[in-house]
């Protein structure tokens, strides 16, 4: 059995985070920080992310069941959960599957609905890369630029460029898993699962991953629920309006 990676920071109630698609722990370092003052705070990579292990296999059950190993190798148990995005599908299914195990839950957002293969042309972007060609991060980024138009989105993916060995660049994450298992990242809940514990929803003004549409659902899987707007803010919501993010987890976890 392989351990999730994970960044340990504060002492306090255990408030577990699990990041997105493409990213990793470290991308919720600056959040995390401040919110170690209260809380034994874990950045967790997920499993073909960050520097947590490689597997060709790859859905929600076995991130929950990584999630749960964790929990238990740590000997730890009311946890809080948060969970951004795709990360946000992982902590829904923990919560359904193991609700003694958790206290509060956060998702960011992401509903439990599906959502239809969406990335393709980040993967498409991401497969470009050669790098015996792209030795650097600026030619890196000039190759993904053909495709991914955004500089956001591209700054977000250049965070898991590292160096592999002298001269070798490589990416964090296991792309090719990533590109078989791409169906997966938008998988629904499972019908009839519920969760009864206190749960926050936060979903990004700008973002269209939360709908109003979508309270009905949240409410079957989860009736003990808040939905709160982040303004200004789209589905980096945590990045790009982290004042509010942090005062919605203030007044939701009560530190």
């Amino acid at each position: 059995m392989q351990l999730l990676h994970s960044r340990i920071i504060g002492e306090g109630k255990p408030l577990l985070i699990l990041h997105g698609y493409f990213g990793n722990g470290d991308n919720w370092k600056s959040i995390g920080n401040k919110l170690s003052d209260t809380f034994q705070v874990h950045l967790i990579d997920q499993r073909n992310h960050g520097r947590s292990f490689h597997s060709d296999a790859f859905d929600y059950e076995l991130m929950v069941e990584d999630l749960y190993h964790y929990i238990q190798q740590h000997q730890l148990e009311k946890v809080h959960l948060l969970g951004h995005s795709m990360g946000g599908k992982t902590v829904m299914l923990f919560a359904v599957e193991y609700p003694e195990l958790v206290d509060k839950l956060i998702v960011a957002d992401i509903s439990p609905r599906m959502y239809p293969p969406h990335h393709h042309d980040i993967l498409d972007a991401l497969n470009s890369i050669d790098f015996t060609k792209q030795t650097s991060r600026k030619l890196i980024d000039e190759k993904l630029s053909e495709k991914i138009p955004e500089i956001g989105v591209r700054q977000f993916l250049l965070k898991s460029i590292y160096w592999k060995e002298k001269g070798q660049l490589d990416f964090r994450f296991n792309l090719q898993s990533l590109i078989e298992n791409n169906d997966e990242v938008g998988a629904a809940l499972p019908s009839f699962t519920i969760f009864e514990g206190e749960t926050l929803f936060l979903k990004g003004e700008n973002s269209g991953y939360i709908s109003s549409n979508e309270e009905p659902l949240i409410n079957a899987h989860f009736p003990n629920n808040r939905i709160v707007t982040i303004k200004n803010a789209g589905h980096w919501l945590h990045a790009e309006n982290p004042k509010d993010f942090l005062k919605a987890l203030e007044d939701f976890l009560q530190f």
